[in-house]
C-alpha cells in the first residue's frame, strides 16, 4: 500500500519525504516547547462568594460546597453579565439611530416641532398676561385719588418694585454692553492662516521664515462613540426577557 502511495505521489510530482522535511523545518520551534494553560482567574471575589453559597446551601441541608462550584458560579456570573450588557447595547444602539436621512423612510410625525409650538404659545400667553399686569400696575401707579384703599396702595407698591427691577435690568444690560465693547471683538486664528503649516494633518509652526520649524500642536486622536445605557434601555430588556418580565427588579426599575 506505502510503495502505491508513493507511486501516486510520484506521478503527480510530489516527493513525500521532502514534504514532510519542509513541514518538520516550519514547525520547528513547536518541537519541544511546553504549552502551559492560562491562569483561571475567577470573575467575583472567590471568599465573599464562597461564604454567600454556603449561607444558601446550609437553608437546603448541603454543608461542604467545594472550590470548583466557586469557580463554576462566577464564570456563570461573568456570562450572563457579559451576554445582558451585549443586548442592551443592541437596544441603545437602536434607540439612537435615526432615520432622518433614509431615503426608505417617511417622516409621518414630528413630535419634537409639535412641542416646540406648545411652548410657543405658552411663551406668548404668559407675555400677554405680563403685559396686561404691567398695564394694571402703570395705571395704579399713575392714579392721584386722595382716598386710596389698600388694593390701590398695594398695586402702587408693586408698580414701584416692577419699575425699580426693570431699571435694574437696563443698567446690568448696558453695563454688559459697554464690557464688550471694551474688549472688542475675540478673533479666532484661522487654521489656514500664514506661518502654520500642515503636515500630516498635524499643525507646524514656523520659525524665521525656512530656517527652522517650530514646535508642533498636539495630536488631534479621533473620539471614541461612546454608548450610553440609560434605565429605561434595561427596562425594555426585562419587559422583553422571559424571566425578568415578572420579575420584582422590574417593578422596582418601574417605581424609580
Amino acid at each position: 500500500d506505502d510503495d502505491d502511495i508513493n507511486d501516486v505521489a510520484s506521478m503527480a510530482g510530489v516527493n513525500l519525504n521532502e514534504e514532510s522535511a519542509r513541514i518538520l523545518a516550519a514547525n520547528s520551534d513547536l518541537v519541544g516547547s511546553q504549552m502551559q494553560p492560562c491562569k483561571d482567574e475567577p470573575f467575583l471575589a472567590a471568599i465573599p462568594l464562597h461564604k454567600r453559597i454556603l449561607e444558601t446551601a446550609k437553608k437546603l441541608g448541603i454543608t461542604d460546597v467545594p472550590a470548583e462550584v466557586v469557580t463554576f458560579i462566577s464564570h456563570a456570573t461573568q456570562s450572563r453579565l457579559r451576554a445582558v450588557l451585549e443586548k442592551v447595547t443592541v437596544i441603545t444602539q437602536h434607540r439612537m439611530e435615526s432615520y432622518k436621512d433614509d431615503e426608505w423612510y417617511e417622516q409621518a410625525t414630528d413630535v419634537r416641532s409639535q412641542l416646540k409650538f406648545f411652548e410657543q404659545l405658552e411663551r406668548l400667553e404668559k407675555q400677554r398676561k405680563d403685559e396686561q399686569e404691567r398695564e394694571i400696575l402703570l395705571k395704579a401707579a399713575k392714579s392721584r385719588s386722595r382716598q386710596e384703599d389698600p388694593e390701590q396702595a398695594r398695586l402702587k407698591q408693586k408698580a414701584k418694585e416692577m419699575q425699580q427691577q426693570e431699571l435694574a435690568q437696563m443698567r446690568q444690560r448696558d453695563a454688559n454692553l459697554t464690557a464688550l465693547a471694551a474688549i472688542g471683538p475675540r478673533k479666532k486664528r484661522r487654521l489656514d492662516a500664514p506661518g502654520l503649516l500642515s503636515i500630516g494633518g498635524e499643525g507646524v509652526g514656523l520659525c524665521g521664515g525656512s530656517q527652522g520649524l517650530g514646535t508642533a500642536s498636539p495630536r488631534q486622536y479621533p473620539r471614541q462613540k461612546i454608548t450610553r445605557v440609560n434605565l429605561r434601555d434595561f427596562i425594555f430588556y426585562m419587559e422583553q426577557e422571559r424571566e425578568m418580565s415578572h420579575s420584582l427588579l422590574l417593578y422596582r426599575a418601574l417605581l424609580k
